[in-house]
């Protein structure tokens, strides 16, 4: 069965966007930037609400920038081949190769585990993190965490009502001094 991971970088504070919706402290180098690209490989499916969405829409034409380096090309020709899924009550089409989600999260992610098909079913978007995690939906939660303390904003994660045990499956520390943190819960 398909695993579900909810993957983003987050400030020590526990952030992926400031207190004014700034993330730029995320920048990545090579380094980091490369395990994205390996990470995306992996990817069969990507599910994203709408503000990830219309973020990550400049990848569907960036190949034609030529200021992009290699690694960048690269990213965005995995990323405007991957079907993507997106969440929305307020966007009539998508772009690319991507659809509206016909139903809710929970029947999505049901459909898209039945379905045959290599490769994780991501989630991107804290919104749209938080209701999978709610309905216990992850399977494995991996941080890219940044030495920044950025006082408030959007949490990685959601206030949760009940307890989730996880075990760490991989760490990684980057010369930027990010470190990578790879969890799947305990079943």
């Amino acid at each position: 069965m398909r695993s579900v991971t909810y993957s983003m970088s987050v400030s020590l504070d526990g952030y992926i966007v400031g207190p004014d919706g700034d993330f730029d402290w995320t920048a990545p180098g090579e380094e980091v930037f490369r395990s994205w690209i390996d990470e995306i490989r992996e990817v069969g499916v990507h599910l994203l609400g709408r503000r990830l969405y219309e973020t990550m829409l400049y990848w569907e034409t960036a190949d034609q920038d030529p200021s992009l380096d290699d690694s960048q090309l690269e990213w965005a020709a995995i990323w405007k081949r991957l079907p993507k899924v997106v969440f929305s009550t307020t966007l009539s089409a998508v772009q690319g190769n991507a659809r509206l989600a016909s139903g809710g999260l929970a029947e999505e992610i049901a459909r898209l585990r039945a379905e045959p098909g290599d490769g994780d079913i991501a989630i991107g978007g804290a919104a749209l993190a938080a209701e999978a995690a709610v309905l216990g939906l992850i399977d494995e939660y991996r941080a890219r965490v940044y030495s920044v303390l950025v006082g408030g904003g959007t949490p990685f994660l959601p206030q949760r009502e009940r307890r989730v045990d996880l075990e760490l499956v991989e760490t990684r520390t980057f010369g930027s001094r990010v470190v990578h943190l790879r969890y799947r819960v305990a079943r």
